[in-house]
């Protein structure tokens, strides 16, 4: 913590905040999608005499997975160190998305509405039934979907396990839409809003309405109070890939809904500029983090392109779009620092890309 305020300081005082560079630039191309376990390159690949001191940071940051794609083709992919049962990481080892798993859960619930079975609007006791909190009734019914998605339900992050998704452990902290903190609790039960909503199993309605579509690998696992997606980094690339081409396919319209897409990935509450629908906006002038109440004035990612929205979770796993750039980055790994979102760890590494690829340059 005291290196992200230190951080913000010198950001204010326009030291350390510059993107980095000059890197090369890339032209645009047609998106490519791979259709089989094959995936093509693209024809800049990125030998590794280009990447020494990427790959080298990367490596010291315990990254056990690394992706860089351009236009759908893979621009660079990497592996580091030992998977979960000690093999030698490689792109068919399995690990863990954390909280950029949540990433996921926003893009169903999207298309759940689109299907007609929930509303984001409507209160969230309307798929769940009364008590699913231990707030009064009357505080429990201002709660939406909407605000489980934007982390403003106002329930206590304080509780002894914020985690749990309990009605002893829903408690009240402020009205729902007046307080933004993130709180995992909540969130987590989004799938079981989807699941009374849909009737149906929550695993299976994510595997056939997205997993399958697009040839994700992967599968949902609770571990304690989280419900967490395990999968390959090409699996979060695929992703990363779908939301490039907002919610499209190959020709396939995977997320129809355009206007809900839209709101997925832009600032969806007055409270912190630098959130969506779980999903984190840079290019933003405020923002807030996990933990703290401080609105803070500064991008979540200097160095890194403007319009670009991350999946992020624990101990480093991201999935980062940069549409203006055609380009989609995973990061899978070990902990690179003590952070619950590594935002420092994420700005230095945009900064060793921005040396590799000049950011803001693509052009046809």
């Amino acid at each position: 913590m005291k290196k992200l305020l230190l951080h913000i300081l010198l950001c204010s005082l326009g030291i350390a905040c510059q993107q980095a560079g000059p890197g090369v630039e890339l032209p645009d191309a047609e998106l490519y999608f791979p259709t089989t376990e094959e995936w093509q390159r693209h024809s800049s690949y990125l030998e590794q005499s280009k990447t020494k001191d990427l790959r080298k940071f990367l490596e010291e940051n315990n990254t056990r997975a690394f992706i860089i794609l351009k236009d759908g083709k893979i621009l660079m992919e990497e592996y580091f160190n030992k998977d979960l049962l000690g093999a030698e990481y490689g792109e068919k080892s399995v690990w863990y998305w954390a909280s950029a798993g949540k990433t996921l859960t926003a893009f169903t619930v999207g298309l759940a509405q689109e299907n007609g079975f929930l509303d984001i609007n409507q209160k969230t006791s309307a798929y769940l039934g009364k008590s699913w909190t231990a707030l009064t009734v009357d505080k429990e019914s201002l709660i939406t979907v909407k605000h489980q998605l934007t982390m403003t339900t106002g329930l206590d992050v304080s509780v002894s396990d914020s985690h749990c998704f309990e009605p002893s452990c829903l408690q009240y902290k402020a009205d729902a839409g007046t307080r933004w903190e993130y709180h995992n609790g909540p969130y987590t039960i989004l799938d079981h809003v989807i699941s009374a909503a849909t009737q149906s199993d929550f695993d299976n309605y994510f595997n056939q309405n997205l997993r399958d579509k697009i040839g994700m690998d992967g599968f949902w696992r609770y571990v304690n109070n989280d419900h967490v997606y395990f999968s390959t980094a090409r699996a979060m690339a695929r992703f990363g890939l779908l939301m490039l081409n907002k919610g499209d396919w190959q020709g396939e319209e995977i997320m129809r809904d355009k206007g809900y897409f839209n709101d997925m990935v832009n600032t969806s509450q007055n409270l912190n500029e630098a959130y969506g629908y779980l999903w984190w906006l840079n290019g933003k002038s405020t923002g807030m983090v996990p933990t703290l109440q401080t609105v803070f004035k500064r991008e979540l990612t200097p160095n890194g392109p403007g319009d670009m929205f991350s999946g992020m979770g624990k101990n480093g796993q991201l999935v980062s779009v940069i549409p203006s750039e055609g380009l989609v980055i995973v990061r899978m790994g070990d902990s690179p620092d003590s952070s619950q979102i590594s935002i420092d760890f994420m700005n230095e590494m945009f900064g060793k890309i921005g040396e590799i690829i000049a950011f803001g340059g693509g052009s046809d």
